[in-house]
């Protein structure tokens, strides 16, 4: 009997090519391959004619544990290779590798994850002697270049070398284990005919060696969750984007449609197709590039391609040529092929390009007998009832299509793409009765849903399951209260009240005033939209409320502190607590007397920071208790302390500065009266407390002020200028400054 192991590294063009030929050569008895088990009553389901590429998703729900992990395959994937061709040459083809649920794919969301981290020195070594950057510049160097007939003896050297005489984890061995079961039953059953085994090469030494021990004519079982667990695999489509190592992908080659065109035409096609695609992506977003210019690549890379030894440009040649030959300017970022991982932020855009054309924009299809998930349908034909499968504008009234609104809430805490809110009740606001939706077929809806189908079959039990699962990961107040909101929207009311339990138990431990204002606000919300989306009025989130309401007022008395810019969470807080006074003090049996003298105290305290003293003096002038507004911003008038103070006063009391044109003509007359660095100092934090009135409002402003020196006679103002604000005050202050000199030296009277 001949057993023949061939190491592959996932989604290699030049590994596909040898597992088909090793397989032409041999037609062996049996192909066995690294994935997953349990997938091996449903082969013919594989190779139902899909569009490539497309993944295995699996999933795995216990009562403490929630896993979800992929199995992608290609066309150039030496898995997907073996199968086809193992079925085309008549062999028995089966999965031998764990069940991605497995424990041993714990640490991974992906089966075909390369594992450098375990052989990170060997390869640091490698990429030294042949003067390469990364491991993918030496794979493409060593093998996809120019494969030859020695390809079989150098992926052997290769893959010995990596895997070194280290050991293997814990995880590793027992796939191992197992996977070597597997091959010696098929040994065994073989009948004296070969056996092709194609696996990651770092497990290529180790099966051999374990296969070598006596033969066992039983077939492994195939592993089944433990009791309480339960576990789905379903196909979905997969994308290039997806695959690539630059967008963040763990496994096999970047730039896969480089590869794809690799596997399909040879290097030299391949080349000269991506040139004109990087070239031609460009000039669609308008970046100059001239036929020179590509000619100027070509020839640059069949250079780097001589000098660095390879028959034809590889993609690294091609990649770098394109760099030379396009990009003139100074580049902030190293080039990412010289790494890998995700794209910097500040890459140069042409070389953003570059990565894209390479990386492709294909996407896979399944066949439309594919089996898929109970979700699925279950959403067809939710989205079907409610009037919701159809694209375009939806306007939902909550006070009569609830349930409606329930369903669009549900997709969007599954992240089911092609569903946008633009409008509709929100934590702090007025109540709003209606809801505005963007319905869109959008792409990627069907792997979405394909995938949060782990979380059960159906919308309302999926959507519970995952905001169940932000539960159990929410660590503070405000992420609990914005979960609360949620759940609310979702309509799951069980889960609401578990939030509101969690949240009420969580509040007097609270010590951070911002997160603690997040949450009131959250709370007073919901108590105003109450009726509209159909909560009880609960006791526990009246004592939410109530508990809220000191907690902040004692942090609040807390913050001390210098002139410092202002902070908008803990201006929010303030507000919040305004809110709180306002619409729930009197439902919950609370007054504003308490809150009313601890926010005098803060806002005469000359130690507590000049934002949240201007949110204390505008949270007492909303509830009615300031006699003299104008005083009060007289002694913040500084120019270091000015504009955080007013940017307290505008968050919590917008409507009553805008009813007091005392107070504009005050303001107006101070801001005026700075000197020119003055005015440069304090402008920053002045634009800062000015945004918290809406472009409408800013623009009643600015005619009062401007009428005030026009004698009530001025033309129509608009806020859209095509200057800095910054730049224009810094020149103003740099012609004072040249004018003081002139004056001093007498040029100028």
């Amino acid at each position: 009997m001949t057993l023949t192991v061939v190491g592959v590294r996932h989604h290699s063009p030049a590994c596909a090519r040898l597992v088909a030929a090793t397989i032409a050569d041999q037609r062996p008895a049996y192909v066995l391959i690294e994935g997953p088990v349990d997938m091996n009553d449903r082969l013919d389901e594989l190779l139902l004619g899909h569009q490539l590429p497309i993944a295995v998703f699996t999933s795995y729900r216990s009562e403490d544990h929630h896993h979800a992990s992929w199995s992608p395959l290609c066309e150039y994937s030496p898995e997907w290779v073996a199968l086809s061709e193992g079925r085309r040459y008549g062999a028995e083809v089966r999965f031998i590798d764990l069940p991605a649920w497995h424990g041993a794919f714990a640490d991974r969301t992906n089966r075909y994850a390369d594992a450098e981290h375990r052989y990170e020195e060997i390869t640091r070594r490698l990429c030294a002697e042949f003067s390469v950057d990364n491991v993918d510049t030496l794979w493409d160097h060593l093998v996809e270049n120019d494969p030859g007939p020695d390809l079989p003896e150098r992926l052997a050297t290769y893959f010995d070398l990596v895997r070194g005489e280290s050991s293997a984890g814990e995880s590793d061995q027992a796939r191992e284990a197992y996977m070597a079961g597997w091959i010696r039953a098929a040994l065994a059953h073989a009948g004296g005919r070969p056996v092709v085994v194609v696996c990651g090469g770092f497990h290529r030494p180790s099966l051999l060696r374990l296969a070598s021990s006596s033969a066992s004519e039983d077939w492994p079982e195939v592993p089944r969750p433990e009791e309480g667990g339960q576990a789905a695999s379903y196909l979905v489509p997969y994308s290039f984007k997806r695959l690539d190592s630059f967008d963040g992908y763990q496994s096999g080659m970047p730039s896969p449609e480089y590869y794809q065109r690799l596997w399909e035409h040879g290097p030299v096609q391949a080349a000269a197709g991506l040139l004109e695609s990087v070239v031609a992506r460009l000039r669609e977003r308008r970046q100059p590039v001239s036929t020179a210019d590509l000619i100027a690549a070509r020839a640059t890379a069949g250079g780097l391609a001589s000098i660095r030894g390879h028959r034809h440009p590889s993609r690294t040649d091609l990649l770098d040529s394109l760099v030379s030959a396009l990009v003139t300017d100074a580049l902030d970022e190293p080039l990412p092929w010289t790494g890998r991982g995700r794209l910097a932020v500040g890459t140069h855009p042409a070389v953003v390009e570059m990565v894209a054309a390479l990386s492709g924009d294909r996407v896979g299809r399944l066949h439309p007998e594919t089996p898929l998930p109970p979700l699925v349908r279950d959403v067809e034909e939710t989205l079907a009832a409610y009037r919701l499968d159809g694209p375009g504008p939806t306007t939902v009234d909550l006070t009569t299509e609830l349930p409606r609104s329930h369903v669009l809430h549900r997709l969007r805490a599954l992240a089911i793409p092609g569903f946008t809110r633009e409008s509709g009740p929100r934590a702090g606001v007025e109540p709003d009765l209606t809801e505005r939706w963007q319905v869109l077929h959008a792409e990627g809806r069907l792997v979405a849903l394909i995938e949060a189908s782990a979380y059960g079959p159906s919308l309302a039990s999926a959507a519970a399951a995952r905001l169940n699962e932000r539960l159990a990961a929410s660590t503070s107040v405000d992420e609990l209260a914005t979960l609360l909101f949620d759940a609310i929207l979702c309509g799951i009311q069980d889960l609401s009240t578990d939030v509101l339990a969690t949240l009420h138990a969580r509040i007097g431990s609270a010590t951070d005033l911002g997160a603690l204002g997040r949450a009131l606000r959250v709370f007073v919300g919901l108590w105003r939209h109450d009726r509209l989306l159909g909560a009880a009025r609960s006791a526990t989130l009246g004592a939410a409320i109530t508990a809220s309401v000191p907690r902040l007022l004692w942090l609040a008395e807390g913050v001390h502190g210098g002139p410092a810019p202002a902070e908008p969470p803990r201006l929010a807080a303030v507000a919040a607590l305004r809110d709180a006074i306002v619409h729930t003090g009197p439902s919950l049996g609370f007054g504003a007397e308490s809150a009313l003298a601890v926010m005098h105290r803060v806002s005469m305290d000359a130690t507590v920071p000049p934002d949240l003293r201007g949110a204390a003096f505008g949270f007492c002038w909303a509830l009615g208790r300031v006699d003299d507004p104008v005083r009060a911003l007289r002694g913040a008038a500084g120019p270091t302390t000015m504009g955080d103070w007013l940017a307290g006063l505008f968050a919590v009391a917008r409507e009553q500065v805008l009813d007091a044109p005392d107070l504009l003509a005050v303001l107006d007359t101070v801001v005026a009266g700075l000197s020119p660095g003055d005015f440069l100092i304090g402008l920053p934090a002045l634009r800062q407390a000015f945004t918290y009135f809406p472009p409408r409002e800013r623009e009643q402003i600015a005619q009062r002020v401007l009428s005030r020196h026009t004698g009530g006679d001025a033309p129509p103002v608009s806020l859209r200028l095509e200057v800095d604000p910054i730049e224009l005050a810094r020149a103003y202050e740099l012609e004072s400054h040249v004018d003081a000199l002139l004056r001093s030296d007498g040029l100028i009277v």
